[in-house]
């Protein structure tokens, strides 16, 4: 029982309470609506994201490598020697038999002259031989001369044709050794490197002189296995020029690929190019495609660790789903992956992933 006491009127408490109920509603509704704008507001994460590419649509992988001539030769000695004289200068267009350079090697002529000396001998020592055994056949038609001497002159007569054979093979091998005292043009080219100077030692096999031909040009580069099984040879290439790579592209052949390398290795593919504007030693990058799969594309920061396992960021309608993917394979800044959902065109976020929690609103940045 509330007591009465001057001054105090239940009624009028009552009026004042629903009078300030009345004021306190609309202003908790206020700023209920002030609080979800800036929630709103501050929820919107920023980040940027890249489209799902299928597995054939992806940029071919490059491979850098120097363009060279088709048809090259480093030109060396087969004997050791003094290099007598070079003719040939660098850059000095030549044909072919041009003598380019000559040994000195005190020991060559010497040898020739020696073998030529020996053939004469053996030569004279077979006229001889044969005299005699024309001699001694008329004398055993005589009878003077037994069958045993004839026989034994005619063995000496053969052994001396068969020295004189291995004389003649003497000299010629001897001819041959004086003749590679000179580096000749194997092709019609230009003379792309000289390596060795006049009055240098140049050691058996050295190379001396690179001639190469301008008559067409190709560039080697180096794969892995996964993209070697997707190229034949025929196969057209695309080919950028390093210090110019926003140019479009040039064409080239695939006309050689590597089919034995130990395990680990790289292996070789070379490439035919024929734009004029190309020069030996220019440095471009060889394009290769993948080979086709019906795995999805896309950069290897669009992927991330969540409990489920790899997982992306799909954005649809302004709102970041995750979804789960199986990773296939790296290739360079991308990376191959299977998932449920998820097709090519689809936008995943690859910046602003820390920041980010399923269901949140995005704002996608340029």
């Amino acid at each position: 029982m509330v007591p009465k006491s001057e001054g105090f009127n239940l009624d009028m408490l009552k009026r004042h309470w629903r009078w300030g109920l009345s004021l306190l509603v609309p202003l908790a509704l206020v700023v209920a609506c002030r609080t979800s704008e800036v929630a709103s507001e501050t929820q919107a994460v920023t980040v940027r994201v890249a489209e799902v590419l299928a597995g054939e649509d992806q940029a071919p992988l490059r491979f850098a490598g120097v363009v060279r001539s088709r048809q090259r030769a480093e030109l060396t000695f087969q004997v050791s020697g003094t290099l007598q004289e070079r003719s040939a200068e660098l850059g000095q267009a030549v044909e072919p038999g041009d003598v380019l350079a000559r040994l000195q090697n005190p020991q060559l002529i010497p040898a020739r002259d020696s073998a030529r000396a020996r053939l004469r001998e053996t030569e004279a020592q077979l006229r001889q031989a044969d005299q005699e055994y024309q001699r001694a056949t008329t004398l055993r038609e005589r009878g003077v001369l037994s069958e045993q001497d004839l026989e034994q002159l005619m063995a000496r007569r053969d052994a001396l044709e068969a020295a004189r054979g291995t004389a003649r093979a003497s000299l010629a091998e001897a001819d041959q050794v004086l003749r590679e005292g000179e580096l000749r043009a194997p092709f019609q080219g230009t003379v792309e490197a000289v390596l060795a100077e006049p009055g240098e030692f140049v050691a058996a096999g050295q190379p001396v002189l690179r001639v190469s031909s301008p008559q067409g040009l190709e560039v080697e580069v180096r794969i892995p296995e996964s993209l070697r099984t997707s190229l034949s040879p025929g196969d057209e290439v695309m080919v950028w020029r390093v210090m110019s790579r926003n140019s479009e592209p040039l064409m080239g052949v695939v006309t050689e690929i590597g089919r034995g390398s130990r395990r680990g290795e790289l292996y070789p593919l070379v490439v035919s190019l024929d734009d004029p504007s190309l020069a030996p030693g220019v440095s471009v990058e060889i394009g290769v495609r993948r080979a086709r799969t019906d795995a999805l594309g896309l950069p290897v920061l669009a992927v991330f660790r969540s409990p489920e396992g790899p997982a992306v960021y799909r954005v649809r309608n302004d709102i970041a789903e995750r979804i789960p993917v199986l990773v296939q394979q790296l290739t360079g800044e991308q990376v191959l992956v299977y998932a449920e959902g998820l097709v090519a065109g689809d936008k995943v976020v690859y910046a602003g992933l820390t920041r980010l929690l399923p269901g949140d609103r995005v704002e996608i940045l340029p």
